[in-house]
């Protein structure tokens, strides 16, 4: 039988209504959502009908909120989304959405949205944007004094070692082929330092390390990794063209923002607050883990 057909039957609805459920992701067979109404299902198929579940491509547009109050924001940046609009003028990104979700939930005029950090497109994770105007220096000074704790996951290529460190390499704009490296000059660049630690080995293939900003230059730890010799997995810039493939590969940057820690200057309370790692990034480490064991 047609799934639009038993939805009809099931939920006492139209044959177009079912259609329309089925199409705008209300239905669920046996616990998994179906958008293909001509499904050809059993007659006593376990049906869940849920009328006030948003269509697929509303709820995609949402946003995780990890804290907020009146001065920020901090949301849970999936991967694959611009922080804020280039010069193209990208109508879906992080900074659009936050400010649907103040208009959806704040009264008064037209939101406030200010960025005072970014995260790559194909970066996830923690993200504080500043929704109110007073707060906005105050947040870009904590940034440029560097006392906020960035704390990073990732996983790159080969055995890391030692298993703690620091990579204290300038970086400049431009390295001599159009890209952001590390300066080849002593005396050039500005000053960038990150901390690592590894947190799991699979094989002699990939590391699983946390890395903690010191200070927060524009592509920091791709950056000091790759030229280190460890280049994040999957990074379509900074991971030398000259390296065989990675055996595994992840369909992005192995790279998630996983926490922010500050002391509030509005409140004066300590907070540090937190993202899991995605789905897609977790289920590939298991998959490492699964292959090449883990130490």
């Amino acid at each position: 039988m047609r799934l639009d057909k038993l939805v009809s039957e099931r939920f006492n609805l139209s044959r177009r209504a079912g259609r329309e459920a089925v199409w705008r992701g209300q239905i669920d067979i046996a616990g998994r959502t179906s958008l293909d109404p001509a499904l050809e299902v059993e007659p006593d198929a376990q049906l869940r009908f849920d009328p006030n579940r948003p269509r697929p491509e509303v709820a995609a547009r949402r946003i995780r909120v990890l804290y907020e109050d009146r001065q920020i924001l901090v949301v849970d940046k999936p991967a694959g989304l611009l922080s804020q609009p280039t010069q193209a003028r990208e109508a879906d990104t992080l900074v659009e959405r936050a400010g649907r979700y103040l208009a959806r939930t704040r009264s008064g005029s037209r939101p406030y949205v200010g960025v005072v950090h970014r995260l790559d497109r194909d970066t996830s994770g923690v993200m504080l944007l500043v929704i109110s105007r007073q707060a906005l220096r105050p947040f870009q000074a904590l940034f440029r004094a560097h006392t906020i704790e960035r704390r990073y996951l990732t996983v790159v290529e080969g055995w890391l070692t030692p298993d703690r460190g620091t990579i204290d390499l300038p970086l400049v704009a431009d390295r001599g082929d159009g890209r952001r490296g590390a300066a080849r000059v002593s005396g050039r660049g500005v000053p960038a330092t990150t901390h690592f630690e590894v947190l799991e080995r699979f094989g002699s293939v990939a590391t699983l390390a946390a890395c903690r900003l010191e200070t927060g230059r524009t592509h920091q730890i791709r950056i000091h990794l790759a030229e280190s010799g460890f280049p994040v997995v999957s990074d379509p810039v900074y991971r030398p063209s000259g390296r065989p493939p990675f055996p595994m590969p992840f369909t992005r940057q192995a790279l998630h923002a996983q926490a922010l820690g500050f002391v509030h200057p509005f409140s004066a309370v300590g907070l540090r607050i937190e993202a899991p790692l995605p789905t897609d990034l977790a289920d590939w480490i298991a998959g490492l883990r699964h292959r090449y064991g883990a130490s």
